[in-house]
């Protein structure tokens, strides 16, 4: 027997007519893959439902607060509106006084200055009731010795400015006037600015100015 069939009987697993013992199998490197998949796919889960619960719970105080933003800002529009509503009322009524009072003091008549003067002051207030006593006494002096008749007519009005106690009204008047020098009436036309202040709910002019 030669050295290399010694060699070859010597290796028991190569052997004539045995069969070879099978491969150690290596792990399914996959299977690991997806157990660590699932497990990270879990704890994403996990962790979306919480961040999910967060969301939900700060959703309610964010609901709130803009229906809290939604009412006031329905309140204050309403407020506003209500304030407009009560200027636009005092806007017209400061205007019909003030066309109605403006006939009254461009209105006069020598024969019956008593009746006139306690209507223009009637109708005052502030500084311009001050002015026109101070002055009335005078004027009723110069009416008598003219023998001056005046009847005055708005021609157009209209509100210049206006809050719930004060209105700023710009008028144009026509004034017809006779006296004892002109038998033939003349008429002036002026515009004047007129401030009506709302005093225990009657508007009285408490401003009356010739620009």
């Amino acid at each position: 027997m030669s050295d290399t069939d010694t060699a070859v009987d010597a290796r028991p697993d190569t052997a004539p007519g045995k069969p070879a013992e099978p491969a150690a199998e290596k792990p399914d490197d996959s299977s690991a893959g997806k157990t660590v998949e699932n497990a990270t796919a879990g704890g994403g889960e996990t962790r979306g439902k919480h961040w999910l619960r967060i969301a939900r719970k700060a959703a309610l105080p964010i609901t709130a607060l803009i229906a809290i933003a939604a009412t006031t800002a329905a309140i204050i529009l309403g407020v506003q509106l209500r304030d407009e509503r009560k200027t636009d009322a005092a806007a017209a009524a400061a205007l019909d006084a003030a066309k109605t009072y403006a006939v009254t003091l461009t209105s006069v008549d020598s024969n019956n200055l008593d009746a006139g003067f306690t209507a223009v002051l009637d109708g005052s207030t502030g500084e311009f009731r001050d002015m026109y006593t101070r002055s009335s006494g005078q004027l009723r002096q110069l009416l008598l010795e003219n023998k001056a008749t005046g009847k005055g007519t708005v021609l157009d009005a209209a509100v210049k400015s206006a809050t719930e106690t004060e209105v700023d009204v710009l008028l144009f008047i026509d004034q017809t006037v006779t006296n004892a020098a002109s038998a033939d009436p003349r008429i002036d036309r002026s515009r004047v600015e007129m401030t009506m202040q709302l005093v225990d709910g009657r508007w009285l002019a408490s401003r009356v100015y010739l620009p």
